[in-house]
C-alpha cells in the first residue's frame, strides 16, 4: 500500500517568521496580495503590520477582514468579487483556522467560478486555485498545511467538507509569536483541536508509516504542553512547541485523514455554533473509548507518545491513563456539557439523526478504526450528552 504524500512548497518556521510574507510572495512568482484576515487581527494592529511590510517591500495590497468564525460562503463571496476585481494575483491570510479556510475557499472560487457546494466531498479538488499563503495565529487547527476547508452552506447548515490538492498552501509562515495575544479559550480549544488531529491521523485507516511519525512526534509536542500554553502564555518554549506541534498534526492528517471525532463534531459546530476544537473535545473521551477496541495496540502507542505511561506497562494500562487524560484534559481546560454550552435538549434530540447523516456523509467515520453505523453514531451522540461514564 502506498501513501501519498502532499505538503506546501514552503514553509517559514521560528520566531518573526511574519517578517518573510514579502519574499515569499516573490518567490511564487507574485506581487500584488490580498490580505485576508478577521476585525480581532485589526483591533491587535497585526494585520496593518503586515501590510506595512508588504508595502514597505514595494508591493502592493489591500485587505478583506470579514471573514467569520464559522465560515459560510455567504461570508466568503464578497472577497471573491473584490479579488476577481481587484487586479490580486495571491492571497495571504492571516488569522486562525476559519481565517485560512476562508481564504482557500476564496482563491478556488476566483480562480474556478461556481460555489463551494461544487466541490464538497466526494468531489476531490484537483482544480488550481490561486496562491495562498497562510500564516497560523492559533495553535491548532493545521489549515496552514492541509488541503482541506469547511464552508458551512447558509441555507442548510451543512458543514460542506471540501479536500484535494487544489486547497493546499502554496507557502505557509509558522511563527509562534502569533499566537502570544490568543485567549486562554481559543488556546485550549485549538490546542485540543491539534491533539484530536495527531490521535486521529495516527489511528486512521489511511495511515502509514511517514504521517505515523509525524502524529506521534505532534503527541509528544502537544501533550506536555498544551496546560502550559493555555494558563502561563508567557511560557514562550510551550507556545513554541503547541505551535510546532500543531502543523506536523496537520500535515499528519491532511495526507492520513481524520476519523470520527471529526465526523461527528463538524454537525455539532454547524447546527449549535459550538467552537470546531471545542466540540471535538466533547467528543474526544467517548469517542476514543468506543474506538479503542478495534486498534488497542495504536492507542496504547497514543498514550505513550503522550508520555502518559512508560513502554513497560501493558496495552490495557496504556488506554486507561489515556481515557483518564482526556477526561482530564477536558476538566482542566474547563471544556462544557452539550448543556452547558447552551444547547437545547430537544433541539439536540430532534437532530440526531440528521446529524448522523451528516457525519456519514463526510467520509471521516469510515476511516475510523471501528466504522460505526448511522445507529451507532446516534448512539454516541447521546452517550455524549448524558456523560456517561467511559471506563
Amino acid at each position: 500500500m502506498t501513501q501519498r504524500i502532499i505538503l506546501p512548497k514552503f514553509l517559514e518556521t521560528g520566531a518573526g517568521a511574519i517578517k518573510k510574507v514579502p519574499q515569499l510572495v516573490r518567490d511564487i512568482g507574485c506581487s500584488q496580495p490580498l490580505v485576508v484576515s478577521d476585525g480581532v487581527m485589526a483591533s491587535l494592529g497585526k494585520v496593518d503590520a503586515l501590510c506595512k511590510t508588504i508595502l514597505d517591500d514595494g508591493m502592493t495590497c489591500d485587505r478583506y477582514l470579514d471573514t467569520e468564525p464559522e465560515p459560510t460562503e455567504d461570508s466568503i463571496l464578497p472577497a471573491v468579487e473584490m479579488f476577481s476585481h481587484g487586479g490580486f494575483d495571491c492571497i495571504v491570510a492571516l488569522g486562525g483556522g476559519s481565517v485560512i479556510d476562508s481564504a482557500k475557499a476564496i482563491a478556488l472560487l476566483a480562480r474556478q467560478g461556481g460555489r463551494m457546494q461544487d466541490f464538497k466531498v466526494p468531489h476531490i479538488v484537483s482544480e488550481e486555485s490561486y496562491p495562498v499563503i497562510a500564516c497560523p495565529t492559533t495553535a491548532g487547527t493545521g489549515s496552514e498545511v492541509t488541503r482541506a476547508t469547511i464552508i458551512t452552506d447558509s441555507k442548510t447548515s451543512e458543514k460542506m467538507l471540501c479536500m484535494g490538492p487544489g486547497l493546499l498552501p502554496v507557502a505557509s509562515v509558522v511563527d509562534y509569536e502569533l499566537t502570544l495575544t490568543a485567549p486562554k479559550r481559543i488556546t485550549a480549544d485549538t490546542g485540543i483541536d491539534a491533539l484530536t488531529h495527531a490521535i486521529e491521523a495516527y489511528v486512521s485507516r489511511k495511515s502509514g508509516l511517514f504521517t505515523d511519525r509525524l502524529a506521534l512526534l505532534a503527541m509528544e509536542l502537544i501533550a506536555p504542553n498544551l496546560r502550559q500554553a493555555v494558563y502561563n502564555p508567557e511560557n514562550l518554549d510551550a507556545k513554541e512547541k503547541m505551535m510546532l506541534g500543531a502543523t506536523l498534526a496537520g500535515m499528519a492528517f491532511s495526507n492520513a485523514s481524520v476519523a470520527l471525532v471529526h465526523g461527528m463534531s463538524r454537525p455539532i459546530g454547524a447546527h449549535f455554533h459550538v467552537p470546531h476544537g471545542m466540540s471535538n473535545a466533547m467528543l474526544l473521551p467517548h469517542i476514543t473509548a468506543y474506538s479503542i477496541p478495534a486498534e488497542t495496540a495504536k492507542y496504547a502507542d497514543c498514550a505513550r507518545a503522550m508520555g502518559l505511561v512508560g513502554r513497560e506497562r501493558s496495552d490495557s494500562d496504556a488506554v486507561k491513563l489515556l481515557l483518564l487524560e482526556l477526561q482530564e484534559l477536558n476538566h482542566e481546560l474547563s471544556v462544557p456539557s452539550l448543556e452547558r454550552f447552551g444547547i437545547s435538549k430537544a433541539m439536540y434530540f430532534d437532530n440526531l439523526e440528521l446529524m448522523a447523516e451528516q457525519a456519514i456523509a463526510s467520509g471521516s467515520p469510515a476511516n475510523n478504526p471501528r466504522v460505526p453505523s448511522k445507529e451507532d453514531i446516534i448512539e454516541l451522540y447521546k452517550k455524549v450528552w448524558y456523560e456517561e461514564a467511559i471506563l
